[in-house]
């Protein structure tokens, strides 16, 4: 069960309307690899304890390890009615194995191997002419065949391991959390209903939360060791026999690579969870800076971009929120900060769902090795906490009249003083907009990023500096607005109260009082259209009264007399 630190903001404010909510580790992708035959050292070691001698290791023998796994892959394969699919650039190997997943439900091994092309290490042996030789890694890393072995498990579900016929025979391993999840709910006695990989329905949403934190705690690793030790080894025995594994020690270990973390909240009524999303959706999308929405026939259009060789991929450094529809029904908020992505969207009838993706765990500072996974899940679990958090209180922002005034006062910074806030100077509005912007980032922001935001928002004369933005922030520092994340930090976050604060007086100036002496607030004569928004309504509603209002006060906008006269 959550506890009170676990829980968001968002979570507790709809709890009313929730039957119960569950937090999930979903996608799981680790890498295997044999660590004393990734060094050169290692490799000789293991070389003679496999053979007792040197004077066959050339490259030649190295690539008979290749020919040997694939031949006994393939042999195999034949004797057990297993097919083995070829593939080519592009495909989509999930997709395929979806038509051969066995429809026994106790089924359990292999039922399909799938060949493709991926990058993996692989030595290469120079001979010198006193006979001793020299052991290097090819540079870049060569396509080889991979094998992707598909296996159904009574606790896991659907695994894929991916692995090289080369040595030092790495290996990529990729299940989901949800299918050990339903089975230790099925153990248990729960009753559910799956779309996909998120649980919909739950008869005892509490106890089935309760069950759903098992990969959350230290107990994960031993299930993933035993799970990672009984098939990686296996498929291993196409390229080593049992016997030489047991014989020269080989023993995986494992680091993870990339982790799905998901918070689920189940609403009693489908109607009021959408309302709840298109109102989040609608409200958060205008001051977060969604740069893209694309919604092209319900699909997903990107343009094709050629990434150099040398320079790092788009993903590394991407950072964009947008909006995407990739099918009907389903619209999709998201956004990416570099290789860390955050998603909300809607899932079944009466789900709603926030996910944080770790596409590289390296982006989160943590440690990669199997023993830390509780902490790598920790540390997305309160990415995805904060980013929940942050889009309530931007979504309910308040402000107090006190409050309000108190902008333009003088503060104090520790023993210095610093000057107060004009919320009525192009520069200072430009700057809440750009912390707005910039709250939703997980490690904070320092000075140099708002001032890259204020410039990449609004093009002055002259730029906007840093050293201009870190007296800004010592001025939103000084009312409490923002604070550094840590003492001796030099970046900084927005405190809950500050965010809320700046996100309604970003309401109250550019959707209320705005609109309302403007051409978006005046009225139109003739009758009201048949899909007329239900914001033009309360605009229109607002609209006569504030005319009334300012007629009563002899103040007149640009509305002209003759027509505030009679309202």
């Amino acid at each position: 069960m959550q506890t009170s630190e676990h829980i968001d903001a968002l979570t507790e404010s709809y709890r009313p309307i929730l039957y119960g909510n569950y937090d999930l580790v979903d996608r799981i992708v680790l890498n295997g690899y044999i660590k004393i035959m990734h060094g050169a050292g290692g490799f000789r070691l293991w070389w003679h304890s496999m053979y007792g001698h040197h004077k066959d290791l050339d490259d030649n023998h190295l690539m008979r390890f290749a020919g040997r796994f694939s031949r006994r892959v393939y042999g195999w394969a034949k004797k057990n009615g297993i097919p083995v699919i070829e593939t080519k650039k592009g495909e989509r190997k999930h997709l395929i194995a979806q038509k051969y997943i066995p429809s026994d439900p106790n089924f359990e091994g292999v039922f399909l191997v799938i060949c493709g092309q991926l990058p993996a290490i692989v030595w290469s042996v120079k001979r010198l002419p006193g006979g001793d030789f020299h052991l290097k890694k090819k540079t870049p890393l060569p396509f080889v065949k991979h094998y992707f072995f598909h296996i159904m498990d009574k606790r896991w579900g659907h695994v894929t391991i991916a692995i090289s016929g080369h040595p030092p025979f790495k290996t990529m391993i990729m299940l989901n959390g949800h299918e050990f999840t339903a089975a230790m709910a099925k153990k248990h006695g729960l009753d559910f209903r799956k779309d996909g990989n998120c649980f919909t329905e739950i008869n005892d949403p509490q106890q089935f939360a309760e069950v759903s934190e098992t990969l959350n705690t230290d107990d994960a690793i031993g299930e993933l060791r035993h799970l990672c030790d009984k098939w990686c080894h296996f498929c291993l025995s196409f390229g080593l026999s049992f016997e030489d594994q047991k014989r020269t020690r080989i023993c995986y270990e494992y680091s993870t690579y990339q982790v799905e973390f998901s918070r689920n909240l189940l609403f009693q009524n489908g109607r009021q969870m959408e309302r709840v999303f298109d109102g989040i959706i609608d409200r958060n999308r205008r001051h977060l800076d969604i740069r893209t929405v694309t919604k092209i026939f319900g699909r997903k259009q990107r343009r094709f971009r050629v990434v150099p060789v040398k320079k790092s991929p788009k993903s590394a450094s991407r950072e964009e929120m947008l909006l995407e529809k990739p099918e009907y029904d389903l619209t999709v908020f998201k956004i990416h900060f570099g290789r860390l992505t955050l998603k909300l969207y809607t899932k079944g009838e009466h789900a709603l769902r926030a996910e944080v993706i770790a596409h590289n765990v390296q982006d989160l500072g943590a440690r990669r090795s199997l023993e830390y996974f509780p902490e790598i899940v920790k540390r997305l679990q309160g990415i995805l906490i904060r980013f929940l958090t942050s889009l309530h209180d931007v979504d309910m922002g308040w402000v107090d009249a006190t409050d309000y005034s108190c902008y333009s006062m003088p503060g104090h910074l520790g023993n210095s003083r610093v000057g107060g806030i004009d919320l009525h100077a192009d520069r200072s509005r430009h700057v809440i907009l750009a912390l707005l912007r910039l709250s939703m980032r997980p490690d904070g922001f320092r000075t140099s990023d708002l001032a890259s935001e204020v410039n990449r928002l609004y093009r002055y004369s002259l730029p906007y500096t840093t050293r201009q933005a870190s007296y800004d922030l010592r001025k939103f520092r000084a009312k409490g607005v923002v604070e550094k994340t840590h003492l001796h930090s030099r970046c900084y976050r927005i405190v809950r109260s500050g965010l809320q604060e700046l996100s309604a007086l970003v309401v109250l100036e550019n959707d209320i009082i705005t609109p309302l002496l403007s051409r978006r607030g005046r009225l139109v004569s003739g009758p009201p259209r048949s899909n007329e928004h239900e914001l033009d309504k309360l605009y229109k509603e607002a609209q006569r009264g504030i005319q009334k209002l300012m007629f009563h006060f002899r103040v007149t906008p640009q509305l002209g007399i003759e027509k505030t006269r009679y309202l």
